[in-house]
């Protein structure tokens, strides 16, 4: 299975969840595991991907995820799950 790390950090407002998943779904991307929290007025999210079915490249994918994260006002990132691994090895 080909995993992936979204985060999501930016001003809190209703329906970022709702909005990354559906950008998530239209590309047959399956939400794994996700954590949220609020810190005061900041939203933080972080999700764990299956994207053996994504309908798309990867890097295609992961410039909508950026583009949708400007509309939003948020950050947005994708990486592979080895990736995101190997940066937080200690």
């Amino acid at each position: 299975m080909k995993k992936t790390v979204i985060t999501v950090i930016g001003k809190d407002t209703s329906g970022i969840i709702a909005r990354v998943s559906a950008e998530c779904a239209k590309h047959k991307v399956n939400i794994l595991d996700i954590t949220q929290s609020v810190l005061q007025d900041m939203f933080v999210m972080v999700m764990l991907t299956d994207i053996d079915s994504l309908d798309c490249p990867f890097k295609t994918f992961s410039t909508e995820m950026d583009t949708l994260g400007r509309e939003l006002n948020l950050e947005i990132r994708v990486m592979h799950e080895d990736i995101f691994n190997s940066m937080h090895r200690i």
